[in-house]
């Protein structure tokens, strides 16, 4: 263990990762540790992450932020889920919603129940038992004061860093404006001593989290991690932004749409749409790109669409000597699931569950990393699950189901295919329900299933079921449209019983594992 015992922290960069490292550090350790952002107002950062998962709302109660304030500072809309378009084959949709499908047991999981009445001629889809699903596709949205609701937003990026600024600046943080020149690192253990920036000035610690995004300026710059590429299962490299005014209600959801060298997204916010062509350079021009992206918005460009150029894959380690990296300096894992905000959060939970006051352990090290790698890897599994599940006839997608694929999600898809089986391992950031979703959305049909929809017999399974729908549709039905939700849930005046802290009941994880 190094013997310096750790108390002056300094996140480098800015943005919603640095933002997010110093809201929940000031917020939760401000009094046993000095906490200082260096940043510069000149360098520009990635705003892809605007869309969430159902964690965020959890990682919000630990700042101690306000639902309704932190949705108006952010422009933010509720999110049900992601609809995907496109995606099998041309004119598919299906929804991979944040709810749980039916009711399960202690031996088997509610689509087994759900295959068994199929296989008697049931004619419902698996969808028709989840309330969030339904919820999106009637574009409807409410807020039960039990929480029987799972949700996320979408949100925009560069105003929540802002609003993060405001409420980590009030808590004491201090925020040095500057680039980078130099790392100035201790010769006989390699710890890094002090940043030094192009004023001159020495901004010393003994902790550094590595928020400079692609660039990894500590964590690769400094220390070399080395970076695992995942290009030959993700080769899209390359996205366009741009955004858009409003034209419609805003979605409950996200959309996702395949094209025929990758996929575009929608994001439906307050004042405006995010809007997005993800694609692989490999087969499509940046100026194809660029017409393609603009033929399908709705609604005139506020900006000129904005060029992202990535690399799929991780750093072999995030935590190196005195230096943790978060989000795109330790990685990444193209948006199509919203799990970039989350992979930075849990990376900021895990640092401070295990801090080290008492100094840096090799094993804390080793263990730290362990878990962002298993992490990142079954969401990277989750991602490839998408492409790989495909009935498209275009190069790019035929070379996607063709691929060699990690023996982790192989072993998932037999599984599912020979009997219907899904899991979520305790690395698993997707639950049951998730990959449940998409494997059937992506047309993979399991050859059987287990029979203990056998046991409850045709009419009794049948009068379950036809139940389980019907109270769904009630209850979707009783709702108003998500539009007019928001629009009186943002106009109520801000109270203590409409924090974060009643409604946490059902999403431990990203997606709403429990």
């Amino acid at each position: 263990m190094a013997e310096q015992r750790i108390r002056k922290v300094v996140i480098a960069g800015g943005g919603t990762a640095g933002w997010l490292a110093a809201a929940a550090l000031s917020r939760q350790l401000d009094q046993l540790l000095d906490i200082t952002l260096v940043e510069s107002e000149e360098i520009g950062t990635i705003g892809v992450g605007e869309a969430t998962i159902p964690t965020m709302r959890a990682f919000h109660t630990i700042l101690g932020l306000d639902e309704r304030e932190f949705m108006r500072a952010t422009q933010a809309t509720f999110k049900l889920g992601i609809s995907f378009e496109n995606w099998a084959r041309d004119g598919d949709r299906y929804i991979h919603s944040f709810g749980d499908i039916g009711k399960s047991t202690w031996m088997g999981d509610f689509h087994h129940f759900w295959l068994a009445a199929k296989a008697d001629g049931d004619t419902s889809e698996i969808g028709d038992y989840c309330l969030e699903l339904q919820a999106a596709k009637a574009e409807r949205f409410a807020l039960p004061s039990e929480g029987q609701i799972n949700y996320a937003y979408h949100l925009d990026a560069g105003l929540y860093a802002r609003f993060l600024r405001t409420r980590s600046e009030a808590n004491g943080l201090k925020r040095i404006e500057g680039r980078i020149a130099n790392v100035d690192r201790d010769g006989e253990t390699g710890f890094i001593r002090a940043l030094v920036l192009e004023s001159g000035e020495r901004v010393e610690g003994d902790l550094f989290i590595d928020c400079t995004g692609f660039r990894g300026l500590l964590i690769e710059g400094t220390y070399a991690a080395g970076y695992e590429d995942w290009s030959h299962w993700l080769p899209t490299n390359s996205a366009l932004a741009v955004q858009t005014a409003a034209t419609g209600p805003a979605h409950p959801y996200t959309r996702a749409i395949a094209h025929d060298a990758g996929w575009r997204w929608r994001i439906p916010l307050q004042h405006r749409v995010g809007n997005g062509l993800v694609y692989a350079s490999e087969h499509l021009s940046d100026d194809e790109a660029h017409a393609r992206l603009l033929a399908a918005i709705d609604g005139a460009p506020l900006i000129e669409p904005r060029l992202i150029r990535f690399r799929t894959g991780r750093r072999r380690q995030v935590w190196m000597g005195n230096c943790v990296a978060l989000s795109l300096a330790s990685g990444f894992v193209e948006p199509l699931e919203s799990t970039s905000i989350h992979l930075i959060m849990t990376g900021i939970t895990r640092l401070m569950q295990t801090f080290p006051f008492g100094g840096i352990a090799p094993a804390l090290v080793r263990r730290y990393n362990d878990q962002a790698q298993a992490e990142l890897e079954r969401v990277r599994d989750f991602i490839i699950l998408h492409y790989h599940l495909n009935e498209r006839p275009e190069p790019f997608w035929a070379a996607r189901r063709d691929m060699p694929i990690p023996d982790t999600l192989v072993e998932r898809i037999a599984l599912f295919t020979e009997g219907a089986q899904a899991y979520q391992g305790g690395d698993d950031l997707f639950r049951v329900a998730s990959w449940v979703q998409v494997m059937l959305g992506q047309r993979l049909t399991p050859r059987d299933h287990h029979r203990l929809g056998s046991i409850m017999g045709g009419p009794q399974l049948a009068g379950v079921l036809t139940n389980i729908r019907s109270t769904i549709a009630d209850a979707v039905a009783g709702m108003p449209t998500h539009q007019q939700f928001l629009d009186r849930y943002l106009a109520a005046p801000i109270t203590a019983s409409h924090g974060m802290h009643h409604r946490v009941e059902r999403h431990d994880d990203a997606s709403g594992k429990r």
